[in-house]
């Protein structure tokens, strides 16, 4: 929850920085009050801490740190399949993290990409293609383990959920865009299959996904997801923009973004956590989230050292691409 000296000190610097840039105290003071107004009248509360404990801490192995296998383990077998979610049960992860995407038709699938060429021996958008073209796609076509796991068929959302509930799987589904379609499907699957509802988390970068997840069904529990810097710079630090005034203008939007991120939207939507990019995750990032009622999870952490790090000193859960092996750091 947030705390009341926070709001105090949030909606006085707003003040401040509106008379400072419009010289009139009775323009900020307005301004201030509807913000105020606005936050209060249409943000969610979150879900029931012990539901929200019951997704984000299932079986509590490993000292209560809930291990989830990222894109179902894309390490250890073909990202986003039915194998995939197979083996990281097999493994011993608590959950895993899926990527919905849609079909030209509108049947919600899984799929990272917007184009199929990573994983598949196909081409062309996930949004161009009809659901019968995808099944014809072997989904392991291009994973370092294809001959162990032979042709494996693109799947839809409820095979996929289907396969995680027989497996005792925590789900993390992570939406990119689309909000008003992606919260309507997600719907129907918490409808389906009511266990979700203390088995399942939805994640997004983008907070309009969350807020209209919540506003579809405020039951379901949701999480941001966030990485600092990545409007102006990619994984490995490089910059997007080659223009000295693309980088500076960017550059104020993750200022910004972050900023709002960490005092305005979590409050906004009602999230039960904070998916962090790992580099960034800290013993007092942590606690700054508890103090508000909210768990961190970071990702996604693929070194035994960062392992052993978020089950010892953070204790709390991360997304790693396999259960298996210690390999190179993922951007």
């Amino acid at each position: 929850m947030l705390q009341i000296g926070d709001e105090v000190v949030y909606f006085s610097a707003l003040f401040l920085l509106v008379v400072l840039g419009t010289r009139s105290a009775t323009g900020a003071s307005l301004l201030t009050a509807f913000l105020y107004v606005f936050m209060v009248m249409f943000r969610f509360p979150p879900v029931p801490a012990d539901q929200a404990g019951r997704v984000l801490r299932p079986r509590a192995p490993s000292g209560g740190v809930s291990v989830v296998a990222h894109r179902g383990g894309s390490h250890d077998a073909p990202e986003n399949t039915l194998a995939a979610i197979r083996e990281a049960s097999r493994n011993g992860a608590t959950g895993v993290e899926l990527d919905l995407s849609f079909t030209a038709e509108g049947v919600p699938v899984l799929m990272h990409d917007e184009t199929v060429d990573r994983t598949t021996n196909g081409s062309g958008p996930v949004s161009k293609l009809q659901l019968a073209q995808l099944k014809r796609l072997d989904a392991a076509a291009r994973h370092r383990l294809r001959d162990k796991y032979s042709i494996e068929k693109v799947p839809t959302l409820q095979e996929a959920v289907e396969e995680s509930i027989r497996h005792q799987l925590t789900i993390f589904f992570n939406v990119k865009s689309q909000p008003d379609k992606a919260a309507s499907v997600l719907r129907e699957m918490y409808k389906k299959f009511p266990v979700l509802y203390n088995s399942s988390i939805v994640s997004s970068f983008e907070p309009k996904v969350i807020y209209k997840m919540r506003q579809t069904d405020p039951n379901v529990v949701t999480a941001l997801m966030h990485c600092p810097w990545r409007l102006s710079r990619f994984g490995d630090g490089t910059p997007r923009s080659l223009s000295i005034s693309g980088q500076l203008w960017t550059g104020v939007l993750d200022v910004l973004l972050d900023w709002a991120h960490h005092h305005i939207l979590w409050k906004l939507c009602g999230v039960s956590a904070i998916l962090m990019q790992k580099d960034y995750i800290s013993l007092d990032y942590v606690q700054y989230w508890a103090e508000r009622g909210v768990e961190v999870v970071g990702w996604t952490v693929n070194t035994a050292v960062e392992k052993d790090f978020y089950q010892n000193m953070l204790k709390i859960g991360y997304l790693t691409d396999s259960l298996l092996e210690d390999f190179d750091p993922h951007y």
